[in-house]
């Protein structure tokens, strides 16, 4: 299977132009080969527009998704839609499973080749350190999966990568790929770098983590969009510029890595 990480350029609150920067990635991810395609966090409003968050939110059938699914169906490519800021209650109303609350959430969402949606991820952990994403968000409590070209997929964003727990309870309900979408700013480039890896090898899954790129603000992506495999070797990645990473990936790679080195089984409760 081929995956492609969708690094684009991420305004804060210009939502149109973020949209267009998507499409136009997805599209060309699907004329190179791409099965599937993975946007960044917020990819719609911009992580840090934290002003913008409840003006642009949107349920699972508003425009920003119906025009990604549109991509999707068209092209016969899945994506894996990074994250917008859901209004709850619109979905609910929309038929839409949600939990039991109203508000804001970040979600990401997997949409199949027929721009179906699969599965949806509400973020768990949300970030407080020189953010008010905990103060205007309800956090996710599912962990759901979904089966795609052999491989059994998870989502996390972002912050998630910093709980272990949550990777492993993924690895439990036989995932082999996770799927981070994220906005990960400057200083913490090593944290970027070695926090999915760590996730990678602690699993022996791959872990596929796109980040956006540009500046929001004071804020300024550090990019570096990558794929770890199994062992937590990363197989493709790039600078903090705008581009598109694509990897391959085989579920019998993970099979073969678990067999050689089965440290889940040694694992004592």
């Amino acid at each position: 299977m081929t995956v492609a990480l969708a690094q684009h350029r991420v305004e804060a609150g210009h939502v149109e132009a973020n949209v267009d920067r998507a499409v136009a990635a997805i599209e060309r991810a699907a004329a190179d080969g791409a099965d599937l395609v993975c946007l960044p966090e917020m990819f719609n409003v911009g992580y840090f527009a934290f002003d913008s968050y409840a003006r642009e939110a949107e349920g699972l059938d508003g425009p920003t998704l119906k025009r990604i699914a549109a991509v999707a169906a068209d092209h016969g490519v899945a994506v894996q839609a990074g994250s917008i800021v859901e209004d709850l209650q619109v979905s609910a109303e929309t038929g839409f499973s949600t939990p039991d609350s109203e508000g804001l959430a970040n979600a990401s969402v997997f949409l199949d080749r027929a721009g179906e949606v699969q599965a949806v991820y509400r973020k768990q952990h949300l970030f407080g350190y020189d953010s008010a994403e905990n103060q205007l968000l309800t956090p996710g409590e599912s962990l759901p999966t979904v089966e795609f070209e052999g491989f059994t997929v998870g989502m996390t964003t972002c912050y998630d990568l910093r709980f272990p727990e949550l990777y492993r309870k993924l690895a439990d309900d036989g995932v082999s790929l996770v799927l981070v979408p994220s906005a990960w700013p400057y200083p913490r480039v090593e944290h970027w770098r070695t926090l999915p890896r760590s996730r990678a090898i602690e699993n022996l899954a791959y872990v596929a983590a796109v980040n956006g790129a540009g500046e929001m603000g004071d804020d300024r992506l550090v990019g570096r969009s990558t794929v770890y495999d199994p062992w937590g070797t990363p197989i493709s990645t790039c600078d903090d510029d705008p581009e598109l990473v694509t990897a391959e990936l085989s579920p019998s790679r993970v099979e073969a890595v678990r067999e050689e080195f089965p440290a889940l089984r040694d694992r004592r409760l």
